[in-house]
């Protein structure tokens, strides 16, 4: 009995220890971990054009002495620390691109890049955060490779290109990286977000379904076109596809058990005629569907096309649908036994007090490709200051995005604790 209780002791003493040197380590790199954010904020890079990007991830990883490989997923960077001793292998993720907006910040380190997109020069900045992303896991990269003494196991480090999604014609994100095999050994994987409107210092979780399923669709319906002042003469698809888009509404209203879980099915975009006394041949409707749980997800499958369809007929015109458009991402999926498992270590890391339960969001993330593989944890950590009101907090996707780059330093505690952790509770007593 008088070992074990000392064995306990001394497995106590030496997580406190751990836990004692990732909080001073955080502290200590700081400050580099805020300057690779600006130059990765200052030098953007659109999807699957990360090169730049990737080159600089590429060299500060070799330079750890991690096993490198490039070129995934086209421009992906995965690196690999091995312990030299049996344990799980944990893979930590962060996405690299940025998007087609231009920044209107005044900071010394805005963007002014540019680049092409669908044939255009288009501005880019990191609107959504990903330079922080890229920040963090350099940073707990660094930590966990000083104290690989400590691991038992392998830890990936997964770069990835194309969250935002690959351009028109090609294929990229996380589900390429799984095709392409980064996923082959791996036991668990964490990623993070960082969230404008969320408090520095704030940890949000949620178990279960945590981000929605997406699925963007496009509805060619084609009618008979006629004079303007002849719609008799017609069968008229701009009236027809007005009727369409309310129907659409009722699937939600309707026949989604709301209580369960959120359905959104938007139309983004309308195309169709020339004139204002011509009514045209077709009009082609794009949009996009967003659901919380597989039940609903299925139904939606089933009930946007049968509405269409159904609406469609009755004005006598006829519809061409895709469904998905061009990519279909899975519920981001916070995994109940592990969430658990876990709740410990954000508990412990940011303070009880600041780790807070979220509803889940209809927004969507291709890590859910990842935790389609094994079972992960994806999780919120708060970006604002602590003095702006949330209802001033610049949104995601905005020429006016920023974040209170304070709030970095717990993301790379959280992802080297997580990696910890998990080792520690995986080990054979």
């Amino acid at each position: 009995m008088m070992k074990k209780i000392l064995l306990v002791m001394l497995c106590l003493a030496t997580f406190h220890a751990q836990a004692d040197k990732v909080s001073e380590r955080a502290d200590e790199l700081e400050a580099q971990v805020i300057k690779w954010r600006r130059h990765f904020h200052q030098y953007p890079e659109l999807s699957n054009r990360e090169f730049q990007t990737a080159a600089y991830i590429e060299k500060y990883l070799r330079g750890l002495g991690l096993d490198v490989k490039t070129g995934i997923a086209k421009t992906g960077v995965v690196a690999l620390l091995d312990s030299g001793k049996p344990g799980p292998t944990v893979a930590l993720r962060a996405d690299m691109d940025g998007l087609p907006v231009k920044e209107i910040n005044d900071l010394p380190f805005k963007s002014g890049q540019t680049s092409e997109f669908n044939g255009n020069s288009v501005p880019v900045m990191h609107a959504c955060g990903h330079d922080t992303h890229m920040a963090m896991l350099m940073g707990a990269a660094k930590i966990l490779t000083e104290m690989k003494s400590s691991l038992s196991g392998k830890v990936k480090f997964i770069f990835q290109p194309a969250e935002e999604g690959a351009p028109p014609g090609e294929k990229g994100g996380a589900e390429v990286m799984v095709t392409e095999g980064v996923m082959k050994g791996v036991d668990v994987v964490f990623g993070l977000h960082i969230s404008s409107d969320t408090d520095v210092g704030v940890v949000e979780y949620r178990s279960g379904g945590i981000m929605a399923a997406v699925e963007p669709f496009k509805v060619v319906i084609k009618g008979k076109q006629s004079h303007g002042a002849y719609p008799w003469l017609s069968v008229d698809p701009v009236v027809t596809a007005a009727q369409v888009i309310m129907g659409l509404q009722t699937i939600t209203s309707r026949e989604i058990n709301l209580l369960d879980g959120a359905a959104v099915v938007t139309i983004g975009s309308i195309h169709g005629g020339n004139r204002s006394n011509i009514i045209p041949e077709q009009v082609e409707l794009v949009g996009t569907i967003r659901t919380l749980n597989q039940q609903a997800r299925e139904h939606m499958y089933d009930a946007v096309p049968r509405k269409i369809n159904n609406i469609v007929a009755s004005m006598g015109a006829e519809a061409e649908i895709t469904l998905p458009l061009d990519y279909s991402y899975p519920v981001t999926y916070n995994e109940p036994a592990l969430m658990n498992k876990m709740l410990p270590t954000l508990e412990r890391t940011a303070g009880k007090d600041k780790v807070e339960l979220v509803n889940a969001v209809t927004g969507a993330e291709d890590f859910s490709f990842f935790q389609n593989e094994v079972a992960g944890l994806y999780l919120f950590v708060g970006g604002k200051a602590l003095d702006m009101p949330k209802s001033e907090a610049p949104g995601h996707h905005t020429p006016y995005f920023q974040i209170d780059e304070s709030g970095m330093k717990l993301g790379v505690k959280l992802l080297s604790n997580l990696t910890l952790d998990y080792m520690r509770a995986a080990k054979p007593e």
